[in-house]
């Protein structure tokens, strides 16, 4: 038999998703999309899980689409890359955090789906480039607009016209990543950054998540409006009790991280 596509390992409210094609520098073919879809689902629908973390097997995160795929099918059949089985809307679907665990190379398409994360950790391995010019092809999974405003236009206009490479540690330089850590350690800084994220209020989780994403794809001031009226809603329901309870046990947590 042959190895799953993607595997995926539940520990408390976490699951790990791991890309599964190293020999394919986990290339996004169909089949892959489509596990990626199925994956997200899933975990949307497990109630037990809050927080995803997303990572790639072997020396590569993924490598893009399968342009070996692509070269035997086309871009215009009925499994056109860019409109099936939407590697970034299907991650999208899922409402709490998703951490990106950059153990290696991510091109392209490869480069969109670790931007359609929330957070992202990179290894000293890690690299980005944008090669949809190089290739002869326009990016349809928000990279266009997602890397501009995370870098700005100006950097993102060089690395987009000119496909080179971006390393882990330029990226955290332009706030690309969060933060740049050895490869051993990747996958532990991801897992306890969701477990961090694991001991908010459940139900803010999501809640907060989607108010930064909604406000981002708007403009500064109807973002206020936004804040304003879904903050409105939600802390009318907030106990004077509640509210006690948990200042202590912040002031415990800031005790804790300072000593």
């Amino acid at each position: 038999m042959s190895d799953p596509i993607i595997l995926v390992e539940k520990s408390g409210g976490i699951a790990t998703v791991t890309l599964n094609r190293p020999t394919a520098m986990n290339a996004l073919s169909l089949e892959l999309r489509e596990a990626i879809a199925d994956t997200f689902q899933d975990l949307e629908a497990d109630p037990g899980i809050q927080v995803a973390v997303l990572t790639g097997a072997g020396r590569a995160f993924c490598a893009g689409l399968d342009l070996k795929e692509l070269g035997e099918q086309g871009l215009t059949g009925p499994d056109n890359a860019v409109t099936h089985k939407d590697p970034v809307t299907s991650i999208n679907q899922f409402s709490g955090p998703v951490i990106g665990a950059i153990n290696g190379v991510a091109i392209t398409g490869g480069f969109e789906l670790a931007l359609a994360c929330d957070v992202l950790i990179a290894s000293t391995n890690c690299r980005f480039a944008d090669t949809h010019a190089r290739v002869g092809i326009l990016p349809g999974w928000g990279l266009s607009q997602k890397l501009s405003r995370a870098i700005g236009i100006y950097r993102a206009k060089e690395l987009s016209l000119t496909g080179n490479f971006l390393s882990a540690e330029q990226a955290a330089d332009w706030g690309l990543v969060n933060r740049v850590v050895e490869p051993a350690d990747l996958l532990k800084v991801a897992q306890g950054l969701a477990a961090d994220m694991l001991t908010v209020v459940p139900e803010c989780l999501p809640a907060y998540k989607k108010l930064i994403d909604d406000g981002f794809a708007e403009s500064f001031g109807d973002a206020l409006k936004t804040e304003l009226k879904t903050s409105g809603a939600a802390n009318s329901s907030v106990s004077a009790d509640a509210l006690e309870s948990r200042r202590a046990g912040i002031q415990k947590r800031g005790k804790s991280q300072t000593s």
